[in-house]
């Protein structure tokens, strides 16, 4: 029997998740159908766009911008959230808790979110062989990918974590409700500095903005030094990582992130694990 999800966005003509998802597939012989589905950019239509699709008979969806905070909320009114949602304010993947449906819990009640970017961040990194336990890393940004990268990165074991923003005042305000929002980032010291004050050695920097994208350089400062660094972003030359690049740190961009947030979905979903490696290798063969 096929089984359908779909990727909820607007804009979603871009979205690489059908090809993404159909190597997954194809990986582990199921039959799938993934699609793309645009929704008006409002609570409403988003929240009639999932109930249709999940009493249609999907099996899980995918959300991007600008409706993750959207689902969140939706989670929160009809169903539950995994500690990764909770602590990133946001969903990525939404599915039903079927212990709740076999509860007899109505299906508009049952809707389970998660958050799979930060823990797609971690795996690329680790399988990159970039040492995570008792590192050093700095995170730069204080917005949604930050939120979703910290505890992900707690739980790999770093030993000190420091975000960096031009405004500092917002990463003290992150670190205040990341710290209320999980015991475990709680019992975590986290460091905060303006963007200009991130100096010194650290074994990883992460940039969690996308300033990149638009072919600015963000204001580092000179001294500010890395053995690796790492961009959220990908899809183009980015100044983050030519900068670090220049200084002899290992750069990566976030293509690798993109198919291990979408092979933890598909993991929740379909209760099977995708060899990531094998599937970076084939979507890179595709024309």
């Amino acid at each position: 029997m096929t089984q359908h999800f779909i990727v909820i966005g607007n804009p979603i003509a871009h979205s690489k998740s059908p090809e993404i998802h159909q190597v997954f597939a194809t990986q582990v012989g199921l039959d799938i159908h993934y699609e793309r589905q645009y929704c008006p950019d409002d609570s409403d239509s988003f929240t009639s766009v999932v109930e249709a699709f999940f009493h249609g008979g999907g099996v899980g969806a995918n959300v991007t911008v600008p409706f993750k905070q959207v689902a969140y909320d939706c989670c929160v009114a009809r169903g539950g959230l995994s500690e990764h949602a909770k602590v990133a304010g946001a969903v990525n993947t939404l599915l039903l808790n079927k212990a709740l449906l076999e509860r007899g819990v109505p299906m508009t009640e049952a809707l389970y979110g998660d958050n799979t970017d930060g823990q797609g961040l971690v795996n690329h990194i680790v399988s990159l062989g970039w040492p995570l336990k008792q590192a050093r890393v700095a995170i730069i940004g204080a917005g949604g990918a930050a939120r979703g990268a910290v505890l992900p990165l707690i739980e790999a074991g770093v030993q000190q974590l420091t975000i960096a923003n031009r405004t500092l005042s917002k990463a003290q305000t992150l670190v205040t409700e990341l710290s209320a929002a999980s015991p475990h980032i709680g019992a975590h010291d986290i460091q905060t500095c303006s963007m200009h004050d991130l100096t010194g050695q650290y074994d990883l920097i992460i940039n969690a903005t996308s300033i990149g994208l638009s072919g600015d350089t963000l204001p580092l400062a000179e001294d500010l030094n890395c053995q690796y660094a790492y961009d959220m972003m990908y899809g183009r030359t980015l100044p983050f990582l030519q900068h670090f690049k220049a200084r002899t740190a290992q750069i990566s961009d976030g293509y690798g992130m993109l198919i291990g947030q979408a092979a933890l979905s598909f993991e929740r979903w379909t209760g099977y694990t995708i060899d990531v490696a094998q599937a970076t290798e084939a979507l890179q063969q595709k024309p």
